[in-house]
């Protein structure tokens, strides 16, 4: 899984992962360049060396690179990045058709229909570019959060040039597949319309028409039982359910012939619900058409891949954010009534309901004369025969003769076996200096020889001539840029794997591997080691922490403790952190040296002491203010030098450096205490 914040091709951002799937991971990205929110899809690492995985991915992202389309989800670009495949998308915000009819059990007729119409229409712009979907299913079709239906994820679909594409080892979900993509023969546009009356079955139901213990069971009722009528379960609109029978005939030539076909029909639908304006063509005379399932067929199927590991890469938590009732405000039952006029409105004679009733059994009656009419023209042929098995089979099926194509390229062959009604089957891809890359170099039955119709040809593919081995050059050192071309140009595959290096410049390779020097074939891959540069680390914040907190913070995010200052700070506690040199939340290398200043508490100013000795008090106290100082205990003494009401000493000498606001204390003389002279010369005559 890709991290927040990893860039893919320089231009798109991960943001989180919305999804996941078998073969991808979807993340929630931005578009720098163009500045708006995508879908990322990206190719898992279990799959990234599989090269028929990445061409499935790569194909998936060619088919639908061409589509812009209101009811297609948009693909914007795809790109491969340090051995990454991705592909952008229309970011669409709502939930799966799949989810929609779990959540609400089933559709009602008009929801229904609105539904069919986008999805068709999202079907028809395919069609009109040439490409099949080939996997219509509710899990393919999202409903948007303001209604509009997408059609998604053309993981097997297939762009041709031709009106049909053949293939026996892709599959769609067995649920959904047309009998003619079980049996492994011709697909075209067709199928999907089955898939889609297959979906539209499931909406007015709520489950599927076909189910089954495995994928093989599965697969052969899709190809020999016919569908039970919507209406024998639910009340349902004649029309619709008609509809609903033509998109899914066993015959592909009974059904819609294409997609705007589909929506006229639904359209009227609305307008006329009850009408009987659908209209499906007779069975075909050609027997050989309605070939039922042969042993040869029936081990094709169990060997096919269905692909119903790529399904769902849209998660459902995406969506939880729907509102299933504004959904179903925009489809009320008095709003479908009201689709009724004057013209189109039943005869209030007669019972709609039993009209419909016999419609029904009109229909049945002229389908039982149909299949005894063709029964008994064919037993009277030969054409039936039973025997034991567990279906009836065209013993005298239709044989051509099967064009040589060896010698042809892949696609020249392909066109030539569908000219002639056969199918086919790539068996192996071999080496061989007589055929060019992509040639057919052998065939299953060889040319010439008669093949039952619609089977398939086992063809053999030319890789080319046998690879000369080449030494792997050394690259390590220059850019990832450089270095790719080098290692294409001496005729390896290149791939990147990004890592951090303390060595190495971010965007330089690193290493390579299998090592320089190794003997390759021209074709096998190099996968080369970019720097990514030094790990990162996160500076964490130290502002307010002690200087032991800040060490350990340090330690803990692989930093350094770097230069340590201190200085006085009236806001911050001595002994912690006031600031650091690098911004806490800044990406830097790992083992960078932070720098930070501690706190010395408040400054503690020094100041002098003044000379108190020989001011009276006042000039003492005056003096001691201007200096910063306070005046402490003031004293009286006799003193027979020091004038009366001078200062005859200080508590701290002047000069003395002391904190301001320091107390300092002082005398002041009282002058003399001695005895007068008179007194003195009266007691020595004594």
């Amino acid at each position: 899984m890709l991290k927040s914040g990893v860039y893919l091709g320089k231009r798109y951002e991960i943001i989180e992962r919305i999804g996941s799937g078998g073969m991808a991971d979807v993340y929630k990205g931005m578009d720098h360049k163009l500045n708006r929110y995508v879908a990322i899809k990206v190719l898992k690492s279990d799959y990234r060396t599989d090269g028929v995985f990445v061409s499935k991915f790569v194909s998936e992202a060619r088919a639908a690179a061409g589509l812009m389309d209101p009811n297609v989800v948009n693909v914007y670009d795809v790109g491969q990045d340090r051995g990454l495949y991705f592909m952008v998308m229309e970011l669409v915000e709502g939930i799966t058709l799949k989810d929609y009819i779990e959540k609400k059990g089933r559709l009602s007729a008009k929801e229904t229909i609105s539904i069919a119409i986008q999805m068709a229409a999202g079907m028809e712009a395919a069609h009109s570019h040439h490409i099949i979907h080939r996997d219509i299913k509710p899990q393919n079709i999202i409903i948007s959060k303001n209604g509009k239906v997408k059609v998604t994820d053309f993981g097997i679909a297939r762009a041709t040039t031709s009106a049909n594409t053949i293939s026996s080892n892709v599959m769609g979900s067995v649920h959904y597949t047309s009998p003619e993509q079980a049996r492994g023969g011709v697909t075209d546009a067709k199928s999907d319309i089955y898939s889609a009356g297959i979906t539209m079955y499931e909406m007015v139901t709520g489950h599927v028409p076909f189910d089954g213990d495995s994928t093989v069971s599965i697969a052969i009722k899709q190809l020999q039982e016919e569908i039970v009528p919507p209406s024998e379960e639910v009340d349902i609109p004649y029309s619709l359910e008609q509809i609903i029978l033509k998109c899914t005939q066993k015959s592909p030539d009974r059904r819609y012939h294409n997609a705007q076909e589909l929506m006229l029909d639904l359209k009227r639908s609305l307008v006329d619900p009850e009408g009987d304006f659908v209209r499906i063509d007779g069975m075909p005379m050609d027997t050989s058409a309605t070939v039922m399932v042969t042993e040869d067929e029936l081990a094709r199927i169990k060997n096919s891949s269905y692909d119903d590991e790529y399904d769902d890469d849209y998660d459902d938590d995406e969506y939880d954010e729907y509102d299933d009732d504004g959904y179903d405000d925009e489809y009320e039952d008095d709003e479908y009534d009201d689709d009724y006029d004057d013209d189109g409105a039943q005869d209030e004679d007669v019972n709609p309901r039993m009209a419909k009733v016999m419609k029904i059994l009109m229909i049945v009656v002229a389908v039982i004369i149909a299949f005894i009419a063709i029964f008994l023209i064919g037993k009277a042929a030969g054409v039936f025969k039973f025997g034991p098995g567990t279906a009836i089979t065209d013993t005298k099926s239709e044989k051509v003769e099967v064009p040589n194509v060896v010698g042809m390229d892949e696609d020249e062959a392909i066109k030539a076996l569908n000219k002639a009604g056969l199918g086919y089957k790539i068996t192996a891809r071999k080496e061989s200096d007589k055929y060019e890359k992509g040639e057919v170099m052998q065939q299953s039955p060889v040319g010439g020889k008669k093949a039952k119709k619609n089977s398939q040809i086992e063809l053999v593919i030319s890789s080319g001539k046998k690879a000369e081995e080449v030494s792997v050059p050394d690259v390590t050192g220059k850019s990832e840029s450089d270095a790719q071309k080098i290692l294409e140009d001496a005729g390896f595959v290149v791939k990147s794997e990004a890592t951090y290096s303390d060595d190495v410049d971010e965007g330089d390779v690193i290493s390579t591997d299998p090592v320089a020097g190794t003997k390759l074939k021209e074709g096998d891959t190099v996968t080369m080691k970019v720097s990514m540069g030094a790990e990162k680390a996160e500076v964490p914040s130290l502002t307010g922490k002690s200087e032991s907190e800040a060490q350990s913070l340090l330690a803990q995010a692989g930093l350094e403790v770097g230069n340590v200052t201190s200085k006085y700070s009236d806001s911050v506690a001595e002994g912690c952190i006031i600031s650091q040199g690098i911004k806490a939340g800044k990406k830097v290398s790992k083992g960078t040296s932070v720098d930070y200043v501690v706190s010395q508490g408040p400054q503690i100013k020094m100041v002098t002491v003044p000379r108190l000795l020989g001011k009276d008090g006042d000039e003492a106290a005056v003096a001691l203010q201007n200096a910063g100082l306070n005046v402490g205990s003031v004293s009286y003494e006799g003193d027979d030098v020091v004038p009366v009401g001078k200062v005859k000493r200080q508590s701290i000498a002047q000069g003395t450096q002391v904190e301001e606001g320091a107390t300092i204390d002082y005398v002041i003389s009282t002058g003399s205490d001695a005895p007068d002279t008179d007194d003195d010369t009266e007691s020595q005559s004594e």
